[in-house]
């Protein structure tokens, strides 16, 4: 998951609505027993875990020496790994694959979408959710106007992520040799676990990126001005809320017979 070092035990203590909400895609997913399952970006492996009560062969990765650690200690008896998704590769194709609110660290779409087909036996399935255009807008931009406010050169700052619309997706995923069969785009305004320090731990954890651009002795600063800049819109009820907006896809790699027919021209 993404470039940056990951605090993996703050992660599974108070960002944990991540993993439960992923939970929502095993349905999607549909696993039978027995079948092999690669999670893409797996974290510490919550999903896996679930994957695996069910019966079912995972292997996780995740691209985080940190997320990798915990996963082994947390699930001691699931197969985990570190890996880049740009590079992964399986050594028997499998029958899905799975991945939660990782796919928009990986910045090479294209690349990723060619390594989950390989994975995949002809039919096999990808199901998916990750964050879509407009995920976090009122973060991202609460922490430009903070970060310029500061004396940040705007030029500097960018975002760490790939938000894609739907049809930015579904056009990378055919063009991929993808058949999208679902796909839906949907805000999910989320509460912060009440062990967190609202929007603050949120950019600590998962904002560095919307960082880099900031002096290290300004950063600070800037984190709690951009929290104080959200506070009139995620802060209700007496809890901080991410502004989540979610692209969850369903798409499966043609069988055989299928892929045969495309090569040959036949419609």
């Amino acid at each position: 998951m993404g470039q940056q070092g990951w605090d993996a035990e703050g992660y599974d203590r108070s960002f944990g609505f991540v993993s439960g909400y992923g939970r929502e895609l095993l349905g999607l997913l549909g696993p039978e027993p027995g079948e092999r399952v690669l999670d893409l970006g797996c974290g510490t492996g919550e999903l896996a875990a679930a994957l695996t009560e069910l019966g079912v062969e995972v292997r996780g990765i995740d691209a985080d020496a940190a997320m990798i650690a915990q996963a082994r200690a947390n699930h001691p008896g699931i197969h985990f790994e570190q890996a880049d998704a740009h590079d992964v590769v399986v050594a028997e194709p499998v029958d899905a694959v799975l991945s939660n609110a990782a796919l928009h660290w990986m910045l090479d779409p294209a690349v990723v979408i060619a390594r989950v087909r390989a994975a995949l036996r002809p039919g096999g399935r990808f199901v998916a959710e990750f964050g879509g255009q407009g995920n976090v807008a009122i973060i991202r931009s609460a922490v430009r106007d903070a970060a310029v406010a500061a004396g940040t050169d705007p030029t500097r700052l960018n975002s760490p992520w790939f938000f894609p619309s739907p049809a930015e997706y579904a056009t990378l995923l055919e063009a991929g040799g993808f058949r999208v069969r679902r796909m839906e785009h949907f805000d999910r305004f989320t509460a912060l676990d009440d062990g967190s320090d609202g929007i603050v731990d949120w950019l600590r954890m998962f904002g560095t990126g919307l960082l880099t651009g900031v002096s290290t002795d300004l950063r600070d600063q800037v984190i709690q001005d951009a929290a104080e800049r959200c506070r009139p819109v995620l802060f209700r009820d007496g809890r901080w809320h991410a502004d989540y907006v979610r692209l969850r896809v369903w798409a499966e790699r043609p069988d055989r017979a299928t892929d045969d027919r495309c090569s040959a021209g036949v419609g």
